[in-house]
């Protein structure tokens, strides 16, 4: 099953893809979120029961009421190669703002005074049921499902202290969507392909095989430090080819610069940048 959000910022409202890749309006059914018993019973629904949105409208962020938006650093084999860095011996843990959380196909705004713009194509992971020191071997039954995200990065706000927060979490640097399909329909997490392009140039390509922490290692180990609730995002790190990591010289983005993205089975995003106020 495959449910977005769609219509003006601010204003979405729940929808189901269908077998032909039209939206669905939920509206009729109440507040969709993303427990396991509304998940069951939007399973039994008939989607050609419910009313065919026209058009083509906005897609939102897929997940509505995000509680947290935890993220993953240097979480990839082959990015942490790249960058010639150790591999961790614990999940690297930081937070991005829900405040930067944003559609899909929405602009990336520049923020002032930025220089390092970054791109990152991820996997994220939708919790579905309160998760609290939960075990590694039951972490996944608290997973409702799995997004696309862009982990838009300031790489010189990052670094300008230890803590990588500010540099991630500026408003539109968390593009998710353009769907949250649901674990049924995501057979295996940690074999998804994975690809980002700039201006039609492809810069990453991966899979989630690479990753050092796995889904359920990363569920269990987050669910450690804080309670994890329906509808929050973990965000599970990046292949190799960000920006930062090109050689001999690193390129960021500038305004005009197009970025599009994919997650096997989970869609695709479209971006452009432009130059905030």
């Amino acid at each position: 099953m495959k449910l977005c959000r769609y219509g003006e910022s601010g204003q979405e409202r729940d929808g189901l893809i269908d077998s032909q890749g039209r939206i669905r309006d939920l509206a009729a059914l109440g507040p969709v979120d993303m427990t396991s018993s509304t998940l069951a019973r939007l399973a039994a629904i008939d989607p050609t029961s419910l009313p065919l949105v026209t058009g083509s409208p906005r897609y939102g962020a897929a997940v509505g009421n995000v509680g947290k938006f935890v993220a993953i650093g240097l979480n990839y084999s082959d990015h942490a190669a790249e960058m010639a860095l150790p591999l961790p011996t614990e999940p690297v843990v930081f937070l991005k703002a829900t405040s930067c959380l944003s559609g899909p196909n929405d602009d990336i705004v520049q923020p002032r005074l930025s220089t390092k713009l970054d791109w990152e194509v991820e996997l994220g992971v939708v919790i579905g049921t309160r998760a609290k020191d939960v075990p590694v071997e039951t972490a996944l039954s608290h997973v409702a499902g799995y997004v696309l995200v862009n982990d838009v990065s300031e790489r010189a706000f990052q670094n300008q202290s230890p803590q990588w927060d500010k540099g991630k979490g500026c408003d539109t640097f968390g593009p998710v969507g353009p769907w949250l399909v649901t674990a049924d329909e995501v057979p295996d997490s940690q074999n998804l392909d994975m690809w980002l392009d700039v201006n039609g140039n492809r810069m990453q390509t991966g899979n989630t095989r690479t990753m050092i922490f796995d889904v359920k290692t990363l569920v269990s180990y987050v669910s450690r430090y804080m309670t994890l609730l329906p509808g929050d995002i973990i965000t599970t790190g990046t292949p190799p080819g960000v920006g930062l990591g090109i050689k001999p010289t690193p390129i960021f983005l500038q305004p005009g610069d197009v970025v599009t993205l994919g997650v096997q089975c989970l869609g695709q995003q479209r971006q452009r940048v432009v130059a905030g106020a």
